[in-house]
């Protein structure tokens, strides 16, 4: 018989006090899957105000140039 596991609830990045900036292209790739699609909220963990941050600033990073639009 299959054990339970007690799933642990993902704790949003920006409300533990961090910043994401368009120019942080590194942290930025957390949130992009390895063909540049920006990733779900069920997937980051980020609660809906700071996905949408998040999905501003990865557009604003396309357009500028630092990240690839498609890989």
């Amino acid at each position: 018989m299959a054990e339970f596991y007690k799933k642990r609830k993902k704790i949003c990045y920006m409300c533990a006090g961090k910043e994401i900036d368009y120019k942080d292209v590194d942290t930025l790739k957390k949130y992009t899957n390895e063909r540049g699609k920006i990733l779900p909220r069920r997937v980051t963990g980020a609660c809906a105000k700071h996905q949408r941050h998040i999905a501003g600033e990865i557009k604003k990073a396309r357009i500028i140039g630092l990240l690839p639009f498609v890989k």
